[in-house]
């Protein structure tokens, strides 16, 4: 008696974005979920999509420190398995929010606050499941540059302001006006 093998479909982090989808500004962030620092600027990425709505999409990378923050890469696979439900936002915003208590039970705690119901969510972890998205990740950060976080890049190109509002809107502005002059002109016939 032959097995079928189940072929599992995983959404990849660089596949999920909120905004737009058609927008013509993307602003990509590689951090992770026990940075402080990457805390305060999921913040002004919240700004920035309400400013900017319909102008900007944003995609968030993993890229955990794990020498310092040795739960950060067990919130990340966390992050993905609730992507493969629709729910990455919702996990996003909980992990950002509960950036001191992301043990694996918490994590398992966390999922059902976003809204998931997968009840092989705890054995996904325990198991890495999504370990290798995360990976991915941390594999394409460092093609890019990326040595801490947060770290940015707009429509593919580092950004290397503070994070702030007013910097990254600065920083926005600049990448839609070069957006329109890239953009070929309508003419009449």
């Amino acid at each position: 008696m032959a097995f079928k093998k189940e072929i599992l479909e995983i959404i990849e982090p660089r596949d999920v974005f909120v905004g737009d989808v058609n927008a013509p500004v993307t602003l990509e962030e590689f951090g992770e979920y026990e940075s402080e620092a990457c805390a305060k600027a999921n913040e002004v990425v919240k700004q920035i999509l309400e400013e900017y709505e319909g102008k900007v999409r944003f995609n968030f990378r993993h890229f955990p420190l794990t020498r310092i923050h040795q739960r950060a890469l067990k919130a990340g696979e966390a992050a993905v398995a609730t992507a493969q439900d629709g729910k990455f936002w919702e996990m996003h915003n909980i992990l950002f929010a509960n950036r001191r208590n992301l043990g694996t039970t918490s994590l398992k705690l966390h999922s059902k606050e976003a809204g998931v119901n997968n009840k092989k969510f705890l054995d996904d972890l325990v198991n890495a499941t999504f370990g290798w998205q995360v990976q991915g990740d941390i594999k394409e950060g460092h093609d890019r540059g990326v040595k801490d976080v947060p770290t940015f890049f707009i429509n593919g190109e580092r950004f290397n302001g503070k994070v702030t509002f007013p910097e990254l809107s600065k920083a926005i502005d600049t990448a839609l006006k070069s957006v329109k002059k890239k953009a070929p002109s309508k003419q009449r016939a």
